[in-house]
């Protein structure tokens, strides 16, 4: 960048030029973040916007936006501010002043309470429902702020978003699959998507088998990608002493039928599967 070319870096010490690095780096790091969350920000309904001119303190108020966009301003009267950014309301308020009211004011506009933008939360969230989002926001911002994902949760996550097609009054609903393991384990950047307002997010329940019979630990566990008879076995702890082993079976219901099928170790299980694990008889 031009604008760093002209930075005069006097000489320090190895203490402080260690502190200037790193207080240097923290700035570029804010200077993106900032931008994202305030001044990207498209106010709308039910924003809470603090309003304050410069020397002149009696102009200085607090107002809602409404339904409409607009809201109600001490000597302006109504102004619409529907899909501004904060800069460009206090601009456009600061040119409604100069015209017969003041001369040369300096508006300044702050988003007290962010209403406008909402993501519907569905499924295995701790707190699903419906979210206001403060500001742009990101997909893990938006599942920290519904309290996380329960331990049902299956591996991918949607977000269902409603797009106008270019050049055309017509929307169309697209899906967007995120792989949880990815985002939440593999710190995935990619992952951690934007998201919109209107966006709704979905995080199915996964599909469990069940383990009975010789293993150490029967209950049900959840079905991950590629999960076989023999990884399922040992996340039950194992077979016991006394499993027969190549006498597993899978009970499995197909078409509302309940079938029964010898078992292989690799063989991948399906949801719902029952895995069933004798007792040797000698």
């Amino acid at each position: 960048m031009q604008i760093f070319n002209r930075i005069k870096i006097p000489v320090l010490n190895s203490t402080r030029l260690k502190l200037a690095s790193i207080c240097f780096l923290a700035l570029l790091l804010l200077l993106p973040l900032q931008q994202a969350l305030g001044q990207e920000y498209e106010v709308g309904d039910g924003d809470l916007l603090r309003i304050s001119v410069y020397d002149n303190p009696d102009l200085a108020t607090e107002v809602r936006v409404s339904g409409e966009g607009k809201i109600m301003v001490p000597l302006i009267g109504e102004a619409v501010v529907n899909k501004l950014t904060a800069a460009e309301i206090g601009k456009k308020l600061a040119a409604l002043f100069a015209d017969g009211y003041l001369k040369n004011p300096q508006v300044s506009v702050f988003i007290a309470e962010y209403k406008s933008k909402k993501v519907t939360m569905l499924g295995e969230f701790t707190k699903p429902g419906l979210l206001e989002m403060r500001g742009n926001s990101t997909l893990m911002e938006v599942i920290s702020n519904s309290g996380g994902i329960t331990a049902n949760a299956g591996e991918t996550l949607f977000i269902q978003r409603n797009i106008i097609k270019g050049g055309t009054d017509h929307k169309d609903d697209i899906i967007i699959a995120i792989d949880l393991k990815k985002l939440l384990e593999g710190g995935d950047v990619n992952a951690n998507v934007p998201v919109l307002d209107g966006d709704s997010i979905y995080v199915p329940r996964a599909s469990f088998v069940y383990v009975s019979g010789e293993v150490k630990n029967p209950g049900a566990y959840k079905i991950t990608q590629g999960l076989t008879v023999l990884r399922s076995i040992t996340v039950a702890g194992g077979f016991t002493p006394k499993a027969w082993k190549n006498k597993t079976k899978i009970i499995r219901r197909i078409d509302n039928i309940e079938k029964t099928i010898d078992a292989k170790m690799d063989d991948l299980v399906m949801p719902d599967d029952i895995l069933e694990v004798p007792e040797r008889w000698f």
